[in-house]
Order: structure tokens, then C-alpha cells, then sequence
């Protein structure tokens, strides 16, 4: 008898451990699913921001070549009067094109850094060379050769300039 007691006690514990093991294999199957799901959406997401992303590059590249397109526009004109030699329709042509093409880089966050007879600063300032002058203080620039241009607070290209140097002994 104890053979057949102990005989149901195991078979007992088996079916416990069966139930146990569908439940966990259940569980288990439920947590792959749901892993499968949010890995699913995760790569959609993924997807999703790469087209938005390609799409406001475009809609950015179309702002831009929109606001050229009168540039290009009047660069055509001041041609147009070189060829035909319209010395003063060509000057008023080009400086159009100049305040045009200023506008447009505003319109698109850019803004210029003129330093004209500020002290020098290394990180919006490209120095070309330092030359002497008596009537600043050293390290101010003299000249602007290229205007330097800032995105929002971002310097993108720094001005280059020619600053003032300490007069030599003989000045």
C-alpha cells in the first residue's frame, strides 16, 4: 500500500509539474509575443521617423530653393544687361542679387558677423594676417575680407579679417 500511496503522490506531483510547466510555457509565449509586438512597432517607429525626417529635409531643401529661385532670377537680368553692355542696369542687377541673396540666407536662420572694428575673437574670427596700426588697440580688426555667418548660435563660417598688431619700434 505504501508503494501505491507513494506511486499517487508522484503521479500527483508529475501532474503538478505538467500544469506548472503549460503554465509557464504559456507565460512564456505570451511575454515572446508581446516581445514581437513592441520589437514590431519599435522598427515601424524607427521607419516612421526616417521618412518624417527625409520629408522635413526635403520641405527644408524646397524652402531654400524657393527663396534662390528669384536670385537666380535676377542673375539671369544682370547677364542679360552685361551682354547688352548696361553698365548700369548690370550694377543695379547684381545688387539685387546681393540683397536678395541676404534675404534669403536671413530666411533660413542665418545671420552675418561683420566685426569691423571689434577686438578679435577666435571663435567667430579667422585672422589672416596682423599688421601694425597706431590708431586702435592691438588685436582690433582692421579690415573684413569675408563676412562670417552664424546659424541660430552656431558659428558656420567665421569671418576673416585682418587685425591690428602691436606697433613695432621703429613706429
Amino acid at each position: 500500500m505504501e508503494a501505491e500511496a507513494r506511486l499517487a503522490e508522484l503521479d500527483a506531483a508529475l501532474v503538478a509539474t505538467r500544469e506548472e510547466l503549460e503554465r509557464v510555457s504559456a507565460e512564456r509565449d505570451a511575454h515572446k509575443e508581446l516581445l514581437q509586438r513592441v520589437a514590431a512597432d519599435f522598427d515601424n517607429f524607427r521607419k516612421r521617423q526616417v521618412r518624417e525626417r527625409e520629408q522635413q529635409a526635403l520641405a527644408a531643401n524646397e524652402r531654400l530653393v524657393l527663396d534662390l529661385l528669384p536670385v537666380f532670377d535676377a542673375l539671369e537680368l544682370a547677364v542679360d544687361a552685361f551682354d547688352n553692355h548696361e553698365a548700369d542696369k548690370v550694377r543695379e542687377g547684381v545688387a539685387y542679387v546681393h540683397r536678395a541673396l541676404l534675404a534669403a540666407l536671413e530666411r533660413a536662420g542665418a545671420t552675418t558677423i561683420d566685426p569691423y572694428g571689434y577686438p578679435f575673437d577666435p571663435a567667430e574670427h579667422e585672422a589672416l594676417l596682423a599688421q601694425p596700426d597706431p590708431t586702435v588697440d592691438e588685436g582690433v580688426v582692421l579690415q573684413v575680407h569675408q563676412r562670417g555667418f552664424r546659424l541660430g548660435d552656431r558659428v558656420i563660417r567665421p569671418a576673416r579679417v585682418v587685425i591690428a598688431a602691436a606697433p613695432t619700434e621703429g613706429e
